[in-house]
């Protein structure tokens, strides 16, 4: 084989040039922006794009209905966007969904892009519809039918968008042109759902708080805000998140022993701790110190042995307080608790358990992390 087609062969994903890669890094960074955008939709840039897709399928321009949240969007979606229909005639939603697959697909065979995928694709994947996406669906009760997100589909489309940008793939100009649409629609507005004669679609929220994910390579970020909600709505519609972990709005605004012990989602529970912190937690559930000892794999550290009340149906079980043995961002070790079982007496013994180690196994490690 010669050297020419040796290098016509060679995947531009497995050894881009580095000035690629900071452009790649400049436009994540770009999409990231639409992603987690908090500023009124786009509205007429929005329904042209949703227009033409209508008009791909040979359809009229639906009747927009524009609403505040994803939660107002569910209570006017028609009735017949709460059921899927499997058999033919398909409905309008099923055959756009089929054709962006189709589309998706044909843009994949186009090749692959490996360090677009991961630092693209899956970055935003994590960041976005992992993050705030699902919170933001978790805390929607009813079911959502055929839909789209909006800016936060951003994930594949910003894949395929900087690959076509950068030169690293060539698209036919019938699905440049359809990426395009879908492009627009994510660079303005927030949840749609496109119905035969009506088009549902949400404002983008007017808060979206982050924070950086502790250790991650493509520095993401994740739903975190301590004194408020974590992503807020034109209507007042709100998700609350710590961390990364979607709440109760009690967690972050009220937190007490009493509302802990009556939760039952072992999360939940362990966020809320962490918001009042362990030391208040004990001293306002009245727990029991059965033993405290120093912390063999964390030197000048102490290891502490609680008894906690049952909750039914879960069984008894112990709370072990330790301090992490790696520094936070912020160079301070986070203190946190362990349910242990019943039977441990000797808190070094507890802490060997959770490490898979009998006590006299830990107690002889040099440190831990």
């Amino acid at each position: 084989m010669s050297v020419r087609r040796r290098r016509l062969r060679r995947s531009p994903a497995t050894a881009p040039d580095p000035d690629v890669r900071w452009q790649a890094v400049e436009l994540r960074a770009e999409w990231s922006s639409h992603a987690l955008r908090a500023e009124p939709a786009g509205r007429p840039a929005t329904e042209d794009a949703i227009t033409a897709l209508y008009a791909l399928l040979d359809e009229p321009p639906p009747t927009f209905v524009w609403v505040d949240s994803p939660a107002a969007a569910v209570r006017v979606l028609p009735p017949s966007a709460r059921r899927p229909a499997f058999e033919p005639p398909w409905p309008l939603e099923s055959r756009l969904a089929t054709m962006v697959m189709e589309l998706r697909q044909r843009l994949d065979r186009r090749g692959r892009s490996d360090f677009l995928h991961t630092g693209v694709h899956e970055v935003l994947r994590r960041v976005v519809r992992e993050s705030v996406a699902g919170a933001v669906r978790s805390q929607l009760a009813a079911p959502l039918g055929v839909m789209w997100y909006g800016q936060h589909d951003a994930d594949w489309v910003a894949y395929h968008d900087i690959r076509h940008r950068l030169g690293l793939a060539l698209h036919h100009a019938r699905d440049a042109g359809q990426l395009a649409l879908w492009a627009t629609i994510a660079r303005s507005c927030g949840w749609w759902w496109p119905r035969q004669d009506v088009c549902v679609i949400t404002e983008r929220p007017t808060a979206v708080v982050t924070e950086p994910v502790p250790g991650s390579e493509h520095g993401e970020l994740r739903l975190h805000n301590e004194s408020g909600p974590a992503v807020t709505y034109p209507d007042g519609w709100a998700v609350h998140s710590w961390h990364g972990t979607r709440v109760p709005r009690w967690v972050i605004d009220g937190p007490t022993a009493e509302l802990i012990g009556a939760e039952r989602n072992v999360e939940v529970r362990r966020c809320a701790v962490e918001r009042i912190g362990w030391e208040a937690y004990v001293d306002q559930a009245g727990l029991t110190l059965l033993a405290q000892a120093p912390d063999p794999g964390n030197p000048g550290s102490e290891l502490q042995l609680y008894d906690l009340p049952s909750r039914r149906p879960e069984p008894r079980a112990r709370l072990l307080l330790a301090v992490n043995g790696s520094t936070e961002r912020d160079g301070t070790r986070r203190r946190y608790g362990l349910r242990v079982p019943p039977w441990f007496d000797d808190p070094v013994d507890a802490a060997g358990w959770s490490y898979g180690l009998t006590g006299v196994q830990y107690a002889r490690l040099q440190r831990r992390t």
